[in-house]
């Protein structure tokens, strides 16, 4: 028999659960309660925990839209102070109106610093001139009045540069005449009135120490005489006649001119009269007055010769010294400083001619 030809019976299931299964129903019900519990108090709780997070959500929120208020407030009230601002601006025309003069402004500015720059330069360039001039007359004042070459050359050094600063072809002549002015005052020789003061001075001290000397004879037949009266009856003549020699004597042959001693008031107008002399010297020598140097020292000199005798050392030295004195100059012969102070005049007023006349032109001028 085949396989197919046998019947199945059908099994016959029990809708009834065993008893150990029954058994287990209340267990796990009580699992599942307490799980159900468990996800509620979860649930609970992370319900709290988002309401928390909600509320803090909801205050950080709010302080961020009071903030941004804040902001938003400050923007429109800077808003409608720029718009206040804007308001009070000139219109577009009037800015291009105003920029327009200002460029003007700043051109004239600008031609009138130049203007003021050229009017200084030349004004700079007359000052320096017209101080050239006044240190030309200073010079010529210094050489007139106390001939004083050394200061001159000085002064007409400081002419000849300022003309070099000028760098001027016009100025051509003006140097020339000073370069000959220059040339002329180093070939003078500056006379040493100074030393020649000092050393009158020092003459002057020695007049109040002036001695003068008593007349000494001198005869070798008075010797013999006294010798061969010794003895006889003529002994007291003769010491008589030696005492009165001694007060004055005749001798016809003598060498020199005897001199009056001169003592008391007579000695002292002597010194004076001598004093008197080599100061009027010394003035004279300071002044470079060559008229009363050699008259004053020239007295001077008679004063000694009338009233010391020759053998005064003295005497003879202090004459020899003014005689020194007397062949030295006080005086020079100063150049004429009138060529160059003409030539350095007429430049001056060809340099102010010039200057004028761009002046006139000026007010037609477009700026």
């Amino acid at each position: 028999m085949s396989e197919a030809a046998i019947p199945v019976e059908p099994a016959v299931v029990s809708s009834r659960p065993p008893a150990a299964a029954r058994a287990r129903v209340p267990g796990r019900g009580l699992a599942w309660l307490a799980l159900l519990v468990a996800l509620l108090a979860a649930a609970a709780a992370g319900w709290g925990i988002w309401q928390q997070q909600q509320l803090q959500a909801r205050s950080t929120l709010q302080a961020q839209l009071d903030a941004l208020h804040e902001q938003v407030s400050g923007l429109d009230g800077r808003g409608r102070l720029l718009q206040d601002r804007l308001a009070n601006f000139a219109p577009v025309a009037e800015l291009a109106a105003q920029q327009q003069l200002l460029t003007q402004l700043q051109g004239d500015q600008q031609a009138l610093n130049q203007r003021v720059s050229r009017v200084l330069g030349a004004s700079r360039q007359s000052w320096r001139l017209a101080e050239a001039e006044h240190l030309l007359r200073l010079a010529s004042l210094r050489l007139v009045a106390l001939q004083d070459i050394n200061s001159a050359l000085v002064l007409v050094q400081g002419v000849n540069e300022i003309l070099r600063e000028q760098d001027d072809p016009d100025a051509f002549a003006a140097r020339e005449q000073v370069a000959k002015l220059l040339q002329s005052l180093r070939s003078v020789e500056q006379p040493d009135r100074s030393g020649l003061f000092l050393q009158l001075a020092a003459l002057r001290e020695q007049v109040p120490g002036l001695q003068p000397l008593a007349p000494v004879f001198t005869s070798s037949g008075e010797v013999f005489a006294s010798a061969a009266a010794e003895g006889d009856g003529s002994n007291r003549l003769a010491q008589w006649r030696e005492r009165l020699s001694r007060y004055f004597r005749i001798q016809l042959d003598a060498s020199q001119d005897v001199r009056p001693l001169l003592a008391g008031e007579q000695l002292d107008q002597v010194r004076l009269a001598l004093s008197l002399a080599l100061e009027q010297a010394q003035w004279a020598a300071l002044n470079a007055d060559a008229k009363v140097y050699p008259v004053a020292l020239r007295q001077a000199a008679a004063i000694l010769q009338a009233t010391f005798q020759q053998d005064n050392a003295q005497a003879r030295a202090l004459l020899a010294s003014i005689e020194q004195l007397a062949s030295q100059p006080v005086s020079i012969s100063v150049p004429d400083l009138q060529p160059a102070l003409a030539a350095l005049q007429a430049y001056i007023a060809r340099r102010l001619q010039a200057e004028e006349q761009p002046a006139a032109a000026a007010p037609g001028e477009q700026p």
